[in-house]
């Protein structure tokens, strides 16, 4: 029985990872849930999986819940405040913590577990980009265990050799790898003539044609900086140097990565664009337990297209290379100048082709340090988010 800590547990990973738990009740248990402040879907989870903790960010949701649980005569605690994800990440009664915390927020809860010594199944690469060698420290400190959850380095980890370690510098090397193809589908606006783009609107940016997701996951997939910041996830994951990662445009989403090795082989993983594959594969890994995902059709599926990345389109893939090649705080400043474009984005204050400047601009008038401290990194997070706030504002004002 293995017991588990879902942070973000009311995102659709969340969401999607308590209905594998839900069809292996003899191999799993939750003991821990955490959210922000989405509390009505907090306790009805509660109420379904019954939790001994579930901690939410917001108090004033945390209050709420605590209200329902006890109309409900439900037991869970409730904890509250940022720092009760944390506690629930670290719990001694739990031996993997599924890290969905979407952005910045979720480190500090995906670092205590990693701290903590946990099997962490990171769905949150923002873990990575902001932190990279203080993640792989923390794990190591801890004793803990790497497994990724994005459909693409899932795809990635299954295509290497049994016993690959997640997480240790110039593994991909000793495994014989000569390239990572990280398989991306180009989105809504793939094939949108160009002199559309500046008029795209929110809701068409999160209309993804393969994959349901948030809204700010599905911008940074319409932009491509969900496949950047991938890149960058992958050159910490897997040990590989920067030339060696490589984006291909695969517009139906069933090869979801590729592993090229020296010898001229190429594996590659398939499946219906679900993930609840990932997911499932990262909870019972190295078994395969049954995921309610459908199986492909290979006699009606049709052709598979692969093309290289059109940077005039997707810009967001070349600056997120940039900011590897500079490394320090680079993709922390990346990462952040990145939340607030698509936040504003989303809020209607800034076109959609305006993102990429946002972020290239705070590239490059933020300093660059080297990455010494989480406190370094969250510096530099605060200052590109102060100077994208700035370009937002300036931008927007220009495009009105």
């Amino acid at each position: 029985m293995k017991r588990l800590t879902i942070l973000g547990s009311t995102g659709s990973i969340g969401e999607s990872t308590l209905d594998v738990v839900a069809r292996h009740p003899d191999r799993f248990q939750v003991v821990a849930l955490a959210a922000r402040a989405s509390h009505g879907k907090l306790a009805a989870q509660c109420r379904r999986f019954a939790p001994r903790y579930a901690a939410m960010a917001d108090e004033a949701a945390a209050e709420s819940l605590r209200a329902a649980l006890r109309a409900a005569g439900v037991a869970t605690e409730v904890l509250a405040g940022p720092a009760s994800l944390e506690r629930v990440a670290a719990l001694a009664e739990a031996d993997a913590v599924m890290a969905a915390v979407v952005g910045a927020a979720g480190l500090p809860g995906t670092l205590a577990a990693a701290r903590a010594g946990k099997q962490v199944l990171l769905a949150n690469k923002e873990a990575l980009v902001v932190s990279g060698s203080l993640f792989l420290a923390a794990l190591a400190e801890g004793g803990a265990t790497l497994l990724p959850i994005d459909s693409e380095h899932s795809a990635v980890l299954q295509s290497l050799p049994a016993g690959f370690t997640c997480g240790r510098a110039g593994e991909a090397g000793r495994a014989g790898v000569r390239r990572i193809l990280l398989t991306a589908s180009g989105g809504p606006f793939r094939a949108l003539p160009l002199e559309r783009l500046p008029r795209v609107t929110p809701d068409e940016a999160c209309a993804h044609p393969n994959w349901v997701m948030g809204r700010k996951i599905s911008v940074d997939s319409a932009t491509m900086m969900n496949k950047g910041l991938e890149v960058i996830e992958a050159f910490w994951l897997f040990g590989a140097p920067r030339e060696a990662i490589e984006v291909v445009v695969h517009p139906q989403s069933v090869i979801h990565s590729m592993v090229e090795y020296h010898d001229g082989s190429v594996i590659a993983q398939l499946g219906a664009p679900d993930m609840r594959t990932p997911i499932a594969c990262a909870l019972a890994w190295p078994e395969r337990i049954e995921a309610g995902v459908a199986p492909v059709d290979f006699t009606t599926l049709g052709p598979l297209e692969f093309g290289p990345v059109d940077e005039g389109r997707f810009p967001c893939v070349r600056l997120a290379y940039r900011a590897l090649e500079r490394g320090g705080t680079a993709p922390a400043i990346l990462n952040a100048a990145n939340e607030i474009a698509v936040e504003s984005f989303l809020a209607g204050t800034l076109a959609f082709t305006a993102i990429a400047p946002v972020i290239e601009n705070v590239l490059a008038a933020t300093t660059v340090e080297p990455l010494e401290s989480l406190e370094t990194a969250w510096r530099a997070d605060r200052e590109a988010r102060d100077a994208a706030r700035r370009e937002v504002s300036r931008l927007g004002r220009r495009a009105g």
